[in-house]
């Protein structure tokens, strides 16, 4: 297969390339996310991701950005290509737990809770208000949007809120077992309170299952005038659900051939059903002689922080898949 499933015709003349963080307590949930050393420790992850794109290094705490099985995390592809392109990274925060250490916008949103015990997003509309401002802002500083996102739990939101929107989904995982039972029991004890009080509107939806991420992604795409590309997965499909629902602007999305190849997830099933374009990235993490990136080829981590998107941003920009390869290995490299 070639770097990009599809030769890109997207003209530009200056990029941006921007994150959304966001926290859902169902990241805590045991067994749900891999996006962490423990369930209670993914809330960390969005800011220690977002030191890790701005400067090269994890300043919180003396930690190498690699997962407990030595898998280089999606940070560092989204670092590597940072330092490659030259495009400074923009992060927004959609509601965290934990104050972030690095420059950002912040769009006045609360960590999400769990869906089983209350609201996810009381503020949904609030945020998606708030990403229409932001979408305006972004317009007057670059014609292409690289949007991505770090919600840990998100693919686990981004399914209820899929299934919500009337969507067949399933969604990927950062394990390489994909915890599909634990997700669809969390799913249906939600969505079917959503169904009983004949819910349809995209952001009470939100308000009831998603993460803060969606609506602010959703409200940006609604505003924002230059070509947008959200990157990553099944939780990027769940903002398409959730712009189509709310008949805005359509964009593309670029991933990785991992979520893809996921095959307890029907992404390219979805992205038809919405008239979804999707990139797809293969990066060749198998012919590196990198053995932690060789893992994303068995299943694991698959995507986040935008890495797919960083990597489609660097080869429109005219980088060889030779040079993102090389980038790649030397600064996953140098965190070994």
């Amino acid at each position: 297969m070639p770097f990009l499933s599809i030769s890109p015709n997207i003209p530009y003349k200056k990029p941006i390339f921007c994150v959304i963080l966001g926290n859902t307590l169902v990241s805590t949930i045991p067994g749900i996310s891999g996006a962490g050393p423990t369930p209670e420790k993914t809330l960390l992850t969005p800011n220690l991701d977002a030191e890790l794109v701005t400067s090269g290094s994890i300043t919180s705490f003396p930690l190498k950005p690699n997962t407990p099985t030595g898998c280089p995390t999606p940070a560092s592809i989204t670092r590597a290509m940072i330092e490659l392109t030259g495009v400074p990274p923009l992060f927004i925060n959609a509601g965290l737990k934990y104050p972030l250490t690095v420059p950002y916008l912040d769009a006045l949103g609360q960590m999400g809770e769990d869906p089983r015990k209350c609201d996810a997003v009381p503020l949904a509309k609030q945020l998606f208000c708030h990403g229409q401002e932001i979408g305006r802002l972004l317009s007057w500083s670059g014609d292409l949007l690289v949007l991505g996102e770090c919600v840990p739990g998100g693919t686990t939101t981004a399914l209820c809120v899929l299934r919500a929107l009337g969507y067949p989904a399933t969604v990927s995982s950062s394990f390489v077992e994909n915890p599909i039972n634990q997700k669809e029991m969390i799913c249906k004890e939600v969505v079917k309170n959503i169904a009983a009080d004949n819910i349809s509107d995209p952001l009470e939806i939100i308000k009831r299952v998603g993460d803060p991420m969606i609506p602010v992604a959703a409200g940006i795409a609604h505003t924002y005038k230059g070509t947008l590309v959200l990157a990553g997965g099944t939780q990027m499909l769940a903002v398409c659900g959730v712009i189509k629902a709310m008949n805005g602007p359509l964009p593309v999305i670029a991933t990785t051939v991992y979520v893809r190849d996921d095959r307890t997830a029907n992404v390219e099933k979805l992205a038809a059903m919405m008239g979804i374009s999707i990139y797809y990235v293969d990066p060749g993490f198998g012919e590196l002689g990198h053995e932690g990136l060789a893992r994303y080829c068995n299943g694991e981590v698959k995507e986040g922080t935008g890495a797919g998107g960083a990597m489609f941003m660097a080869c429109i920009m005219g980088f060889t898949p030779d040079q993102i390869q090389k980038k790649i290995f030397k600064t996953v490299q140098a965190y070994s």
